[in-house]
């Protein structure tokens, strides 16, 4: 069974995701057959704006003990803190051997119950940096991407419920029943061609001046960098900056930085013999965990791995 946690304030169409995601697998596959229950906390009374609906629901939130996988997508108030009842909920799911499936700010309440404490986990690029304030226990990825760590998964916004509901349905079924229902569910947008390609011309030509703001970076990779820094050096505002780095690298500016510090600890790794540790510290890595973590990654090998190949196959005039 899989439970949706509709909390106050949750957008409307993340409620019918798991549904949508597990219903078109199970017409092509039989066997993955899952019953989908809307669970409420108490007071839950509508969705999000804008056209807000009421929320009527049997379940409550002693129905996500029995539940296989409990859906939480973002909703208002995350700031504020789930009840404690909410928390006892989701903890009570975990312990009895479940998984829960966090998206957008419902990473936040996820967080707010420990389960992640000592994992990594993400959410949308807005909201990285406040949830690495806010928990620094979690090690964040500012990836945006499907995270999967112990019995939780988090991924943005948006298309992030797609993205956790098929990294379920492929823990379960398989690489080729999540393929082909990604395939099945992503269809071509129809929207003007032209008008569309005239943005990403202006969004390049704008991103040209990053290279300065990069070349700063760069500069220090040692240090804490937010989304504010960065955007103070470039002159700009952040949704901007965001815009700008994403036509220019393919990522937002905080997933560039994370390549670049990643490619400087290979490069540091290759050439010298200071220990993990210190590279970290140098790459702007919070520990040799963190960095081991990123680099397994990015390369699937270990930093103390990759050095060693790297001294196996380098010339006698190399070594």
């Amino acid at each position: 069974m899989i439970a949706v946690l509709a909390l106050d304030g949750v957008p409307g169409h993340q409620l019918t995701v798991p549904g949508l995601v597990f219903g078109a697998a199970a017409r092509e596959f039989p066997d993955v057959a899952h019953e989908v229950r809307i669970c409420t906390g108490p007071g839950v009374t509508v969705t999000g704006a804008p056209a807000p609906l009421r929320i009527t629901t049997p379940w409550g939130l002693e129905h996500l003990a029995e539940a296989d996988i409990v859906f939480l997508p973002g909703h208002d108030g995350y700031r504020d803190g789930p009840g404690a009842e909410v928390l006892e909920a989701l903890r009570a799911a975990v312990a009895r051997g479940g998984r829960i499936g966090a998206v957008g700010t419902g990473v936040f309440t996820l967080a707010a119950t420990g389960l992640l404490d000592g994992r990594c986990a993400t959410t949308g690029w807005r909201h990285t940096e406040e949830l690495a304030r806010r928990h620094p226990l979690i090690e964040v990825d500012p990836l945006g991407t499907a995270v999967c760590d112990g019995p939780c998964v988090t991924s943005a916004g948006v298309f992030g419920g797609l993205d956790v509901c098929l990294s379920f349905l492929r823990q379960d079924h398989g690489e080729r029943v999540a393929g082909e229902t990604s395939r099945e569910l992503i269809a071509p947008l129809h929207t003007d061609a032209d008008g569309v390609q005239e943005r990403i011309d202006q969004e390049l030509t704008d991103s040209a001046g990053l290279e300065p703001t990069i070349r700063w970076m760069e500069a220090r990779l040692h240090l804490p960098l937010t989304l504010a820094d960065i955007a103070a050096h470039a002159g700009i505002s952040v949704s901007s900056l965001n815009r700008r780095f994403l036509a220019r690298t393919g990522a937002g500016p905080l997933q560039h930085l994370l390549r670049i510090r990643l490619e400087r600890a290979r490069t540091l790794l290759g050439e010298g013999e200071e220990p993990v540790e210190r590279i970290a510290e140098r790459t702007g890595f919070r520990s040799a965990a963190q960095l081991r973590r990123h680099f397994g990654r990015l390369t699937g090998t270990t930093p103390r791995a990759y050095r060693a190949a790297r001294r196996a196959n380098a010339s006698p005039r190399e070594r």
